[in-house]
């Protein structure tokens, strides 16, 4: 039998999995990939093989109520009636904040859990849903190896004064610094460089996730000096939804002169502000481009978009001490034509030089001249996940058999 792993990421309302099979010394391999969306409500599955042809779907009535637990057991399930040769041996989870605790991937138990639970303030909109799918495993499918891959974690490569927030030492002490998110894009990323450039791989990179969540990286010989994002998922570029770096100022302004809870200034922060906050519109950078021409406001959403990149760029130009290549990735930086040009014309300061032809083409290469190189290189989360819970079961089982 040959050992599969299922990777999954879990949102409020979605959980998407991939699944792959798992050779002895061999990259892990995708096997089948899809998503439950609209739990709790009217909830759909699909799974699609690798060329993306549909394998299955299936839609439940709102009456059903399927939520996490039932759509995570009917893949069990339907993995099970579609083993071909194949046993479910372990589960990658994407956990959002590891803290101070968690530098690598882990293997879960009891303790993993309860101390992953009190980080659930610093990632609200997160952590919550990733850690469900944990607790269901630990439920119904006792004794399945489980690991916790975080997107923190690959930022701990940071020095203490890219981490330090000016404030009271004994807030450090507590565990208020700069932790950086988005780690596993940036893994992926790191790990792939070479293949595109080896001289850039071993140089300083900027990598510029940019999707309904979005920060920057800088890469130096493909490790994490610096990141937009800091305590929190909140900070550095404006998001779909979030409103990236703010004056603390203006949290006391909602509470003490508009009056708002707390709980009602998190939500404005996290879930009301961003493209969608700033447009009056929309958080899909689609629906805004398709409207900027007669909307000045969806116009003004994608215009801050961009000036903040680019005005992020130059602070992580200097902590790199230079730049020798940039590139896009995520859903935005991957597909929005548009945004890549406007980044790169910002960026004429530091040589870069648009490709237009290769631009529209989707690069991989985009610049062209004697510059810092331009890149559009799509990130894989899920291998980086499926990479590190293969690697953390294998040292478990090497520690065991010793």
């Amino acid at each position: 039998m040959i050992p599969v792993l299922i990777v999954l990421n879990a949102g409020s309302s979605s959980l998407k999995f991939q699944v792959y099979d798992m050779f002895d010394g061999a990259e892990p391999r995708l096997v089948w990939k899809g998503l439950y969306e609209g739990l709790g409500a009217e909830a759909h599955f699909i799974v699609k093989d690798t060329d993306g042809a549909i394998l299955d779907e299936m839609t439940w009535s709102r009456g059903d109520r399927i939520g996490h637990e039932e759509a995570l057991m009917h893949l069990v399930s339907w993995l099970r009636s579609h083993q071909e040769g194949r046993k479910l041996a372990a589960i990658g989870h994407r956990v959002v904040h590891g803290g101070e605790a968690f530098t690598a991937p882990a293997l879960v138990d009891d303790s993993v859990i309860q101390r992953l639970e009190a980080l659930v303030p610093l990632a609200p909109l997160h952590q919550p849903h990733n850690l469900e799918p944990i607790r269901i495993v630990r439920r119904r499918l006792p004794g399945m190896p489980q690991v916790a891959c975080f997107d923190t974690a690959f930022h701990q490569t940071q020095s203490d004064i890219a981490s330090l927030f000016a404030l009271p030492r004994e807030m450090r002490e507590r565990g208020v610094r700069r932790y950086g998110f988005h780690g596993l894009s940036y893994d992926y990323i790191a790990s792939v460089l070479k293949d595109y450039d080896p001289r850039l791989a071993e140089g300083r990179v900027i990598v510029a996730h940019l999707g309904n969540g979005a920060s920057l990286c800088a890469l130096k010989e493909g490790t994490s000096v610096a990141t937009t994002m800091g305590f929190s998922a909140l900070d550095g570029l404006p998001m779909g939804t979030r409103c990236g770096a703010v004056d603390a100022g203006v949290i006391f302004f909602m509470l003490r002169e508009m009056g708002l809870s707390p709980d009602e200034a998190e939500g404005v922060l996290y879930t009301k502000s961003g493209l969608l906050g700033v447009s009056g519109l929309s958080n899909d950078m689609r629906v805004l481009r398709s409207k900027a021409a007669a909307n000045a406001d969806a116009k003004r959403a994608i215009d801050l978009f961009v000036y903040r990149i680019t005005r992020e760029i130059g602070s992580l130009v200097a902590a790199l001490g230079g730049l020798d290549g940039f590139v896009f990735t995520a859903g935005i930086g991957e597909n929005d034509t548009a945004t890549r040009s406007e980044v790169i014309a910002g960026l004429a300061w530091a040589g870069l030089a648009l490709d237009e032809a290769a631009n529209r083409g989707g690069g991989p290469r985009i610049s062209t001249g004697p510059g810092p190189t331009a890149w559009v290189i799509p990130t894989n989360e899920e291998l980086v996940i499926a990479r590190q819970t293969r690697s953390v079961l294998g040292a478990t089982q090497a520690k065991l058999a010793s």
